[in-house]
């Protein structure tokens, strides 16, 4: 068997939660053994398509012209297109049939949670599917003390660190990020995302432009020095109001660094409060949690414990098991 990988414009994606779980899944078959190419104009008896683009169209209508079973990969929902970019909101009702039309064309889909699968059938998508989380690499994600101690210096930092990371998108909570930030002002808040201002409304770039003063936003920054920034932080706080996983939060579950995130459905069954995270609903809850989290060592290890676990059930090689699985039984039922 040969897997068909495939996504567009990889090198504008680098940076999103899309182009992690593309470079996660080459590196979970690779793992696993799983024979793969990235050009869809090879020989392959099965296609895994991540994006939903022209490029992805095409590759789509190819693989139906050859008889090619296609797999689906959702991680696009209308409901994660808003309040992210500039007419956001005004796209995301735009590609709610167009969505719904692609994901129909697939043989099989693949969820990263099952709250993603909840939203896509809402929209009435009945192609057969299947939960894959997005995954970790446990062995890079892991708490490192002298990575630690660089990031510390790099910036310049002696107390207390609240970490955040991803777009600062309205969608990610940014805004909510900043106002805690500036009730805190003994603790730095830092948020790490690549800055693409012309795409940001103008009440983001006025708040990143004018941040509070315990507060850093250095923009993108490479993994290695993520790495040191997961395992110096004291507490990452990811108040995002949509996601359909959040790669982010499983990097900071591996290294172990306790996990803040806003109390929506998409943790429900995987993140559980007061066991491998905690959760909020407003901003003073979050600042309480914060407060808390900084003073209860014992609970602040708990937490961190307990989300290392949850990582490692979503490690690379797991993964990789998982569609290996999937694409057999996809190609079994397209053949028979």
């Amino acid at each position: 068997m040969k897997v068909l990988l495939y996504a567009e414009a990889t090198r504008l994606i680098s940076k999103s939660g899309i182009g992690t779980a593309y470079r996660h899944q080459i590196e979970a078959l690779s793992r696993v053994g799983v024979d793969f190419t990235q050009d869809w104009e090879d020989v392959y008896d099965i296609a895994h398509v991540n994006t939903v683009g022209p490029g992805a169209k095409n590759v789509v209508r190819h693989c139906k012209n050859k008889g090619i079973p296609v797999i689906w990969h959702v991680h696009t929902t209308p409901e994660d297109i808003k309040n992210s970019f500039v007419f956001s909101n005004f796209y995301a009702k735009l590609s709610r049939r167009s969505l719904t039309r692609k994901y129909a064309q697939a043989d099989h889909l693949i969820f990263p949670t099952q709250y993603t699968e909840s939203v896509i059938r809402r929209h009435g998508v009945k192609v057969p599917g299947t939960v894959i989380s997005n995954g970790v690499d446990t062995q890079i994600f892991r708490q490192n003390l002298c990575k630690a101690r660089e990031f510390r210096e790099r910036f310049s930092l002696n107390g207390p660190i609240v970490l955040g990371v991803g777009f600062p998108f309205k969608r990610k909570g940014i805004q909510d990020f900043v106002e805690v930030a500036s009730k805190m002002k003994d603790v730095t808040f830092i948020w790490f995302g690549a800055k693409i201002l012309a795409l940001l409304p103008k009440d983001i770039r006025r708040i990143l432009r004018d941040p509070p003063q315990n507060m850093i936003f250095p923009g993108f920054i490479p993994q290695e020095e993520l790495i040191g920034a997961y395992s110096a932080a004291d507490i990452f706080f990811f108040p995002s109001y949509e996601e359909n996983e959040g790669i982010v939060v499983l990097e900071a579950l591996s290294c172990e660094c306790p996990v803040v995130v806003r109390d929506i459905p998409v943790y429900k069954g995987w993140l559980e409060n007061g066991v491998n995270c905690l959760k909020g609903r407003s901003n003073d809850e979050f600042e309480q949690i914060i407060r808390t989290l900084l003073k209860d060592r014992d609970l602040s290890e708990k937490i961190a414990t307990n989300g290392r676990m949850v990582a490692l059930e979503r490690d690379l090689s797991v993964i990789g098991d998982s569609l290996l699985k999937t694409y057999e039984a996809v190609l079994g039922r397209c053949r028979s």
